[in-house]
């Protein structure tokens, strides 16, 4: 955990750190997948876990939520899944004559969209709305969603039957892309004994109450990012938008997210302002899923984002 010296001993650092520990014993073994978790969420994004099955997605999602006490939805996500099952439906209640709109399972503090890439298309585009203005539309009708809204969206590898890969626009929703990878031998012993993360999630306590986190989310909006800090930034997206090395680069609406990412992990580390290096460490998890290499045209990976980062220098 953070030491005394980066914490700063700060209300706001001593229930990050609670959280933080929290949720590292229960997925044990993975301490950057879980920082770079619980920044998405402070930072106010959408979190994207691509990855085989079984590897520990679910039980990171209830994890999230019942650290931070979120109402928890889930949404398996099927070739018939209709976008009505996940946002609701306006139903006609004889005694009054008139429509009732009964809420889906999208109404949740915290969703998992559990094997999103198993749906059709326009089943996946339910939930652009959702994601991008925290609200839903049904029969004309316009519904907020809770706040906090923190959807967890997982997929299978593309190469596994039954998928349809995440278009573009659904894939900019999500702020970060994370991967979980197999446990260490350790953590797998420990698994193999019987002591597995989703057995503690039994007794998950929360650390902090909805209003807490909200604040904590306010407080991240505000730590300070100077004007040489943007020009690095802008320096980075800039190279990302070669057209001799990537399809496509980043949008607005990453380089907006990489820098709410930025300021959260800077909260994270108890520091007032952005530094470089919370840039460098949040980079390749917001820009991974939205590059695409334009000699192989397939999603960036980490490395060519490792190579952006050698190349460009910092101002």
């Amino acid at each position: 955990m953070f030491d005394a010296q980066t914490s700063g001993g700060s209300p706001a650092q001593a229930q990050i750190d609670r959280a933080l520990q929290q949720i590292e014993s229960i997925i044990v073994g993975k301490p950057r997948q879980v920082r770079l978790a619980l920044c998405c969420l402070l930072a106010g994004g959408h979190l994207l876990i691509e990855d085989l099955p079984g590897v520990g997605k679910t039980t990171l999602a209830h994890a999230m939520a019942g650290v931070f006490g979120l109402d928890f939805s889930r949404i398996q996500f099927t070739s018939d899944l209709l976008p009505a099952d996940i946002l609701g439906v306006s139903i006609f209640d004889p005694a009054t004559q008139r429509f009732s709109f009964h809420p889906g399972p999208i109404f949740a503090h915290c969703v998992l969209a559990d094997e999103m890439n198993r749906a059709t298309p326009k089943t996946q585009s339910a939930l652009l709305e959702a994601m991008e203005e925290q609200q839903v539309t049904v029969d004309g009708t316009t519904y907020p969603l809770k706040q906090p809204f923190f959807v967890i969206g997982t997929q299978n590898p593309l190469d596994q039957s039954g998928t349809f890969p995440l278009p573009e626009s659904q894939l900019d929703r999500f702020m970060m892309r994370l991967s979980l990878g197999y446990p260490d031998p350790e953590a797998e012993r420990r698994l193999l004994k019987g002591d597995s993360g989703a057995r503690r999630l039994d007794g998950l306590k929360p650390v902090m109450d909805i209003p807490d986190l909200l604040d904590l989310q306010r407080q991240a909006e505000g730590i300070h990012a100077s004007d040489a800090l943007l020009d690095y930034l802008q320096a980075l997206v800039a190279a990302t938008r070669d057209r001799q090395r990537f399809l496509y680069g980043l949008s607005p609406r990453a380089a907006l997210s990489l820098l709410s990412a930025a300021r959260a992990w800077a909260m994270m580390q108890g520091r007032g302002q952005v530094e470089p290096a919370d840039l460098q460490a949040v980079l390749p998890a917001v820009a991974s899923h939205r590059l695409v290499a334009l000699e192989e045209r397939r999603q960036g990976s980490e490395s060519l984002v490792g190579e952006l980062l050698e190349q460009v220098s910092i101002p």
